[in-house]
């Protein structure tokens, strides 16, 4: 289920989940600084009074969260409200997390729209209370590479809601009602 702002801002959400998809150094690429500006607008305008972001921290030299979490705080928003997800991976992998680490239940999912139909499936699939917001991208590039890959990403997220399995890394709860400076590095 697809939200207007609008009706997000109307809403009240346990966190708004900013989908990784690339860094270049300490510096979001375009699609994830659209994402998070968009993430950014709504905890702004009282969708949620959290961010989560999730995002690929697998290796020490490659860091989508924390250069999420950096350019929310540069637009002003508070540390203790942003919680990072280090182990976002791939999309089911972040709604898995979304709800066993980070115990949230209803979430406003924040990614573009060839995409957002997908992650709002698998959020649904694990029980999450899942809406999804898209969001504009002004990133014409690549968008045929994307499309084919959302094609097998789709099937293999198909298999990963029927058969459930625990992602790469768990962890301690950290809910998302709580403290977001727990989760920094």
């Amino acid at each position: 289920h697809f939200v207007s702002f609008e009706e997000a801002r109307q809403k009240q959400y346990d966190c708004i989940l900013v989908l990784g998809c690339g860094v270049r150094g300490d510096k979001p690429t375009m699609m994830l600084r659209d994402r998070l500006e968009m993430g950014i607008s709504l905890y702004e305008s009282g969708a949620s009074g959290k961010l989560l972001m999730s995002g690929d921290h697998g290796q020490e030299s490659y860091d989508e969260v924390n250069v999420m979490k950096e350019y929310a705080i540069d637009a002003g928003i508070p540390s203790c409200d942003i919680f990072m997800d280090h182990a976002g991976f791939s999309t089911y992998e972040s709604m898995y997390r979304a709800r066993d680490v980070f115990c949230a239940e209803r979430i406003l999912i924040v990614t573009q729209e060839y995409h957002l139909y997908r992650a709002v499936f698998v959020a649904r699939a694990l029980g999450l209370d899942a809406e999804g917001i898209a969001v504009e991208s002004n990133v014409r590039y690549g968008q045929f590479y994307r499309e084919v890959r959302e094609i097998a990403a789709r099937c293999k997220d198909c298999f990963t809601a029927l058969f459930k399995p625990e992602p790469t890394f768990l962890g301690d709860a950290i809910p998302v009602s709580g403290d977001g400076n727990l989760t920094n590095d």
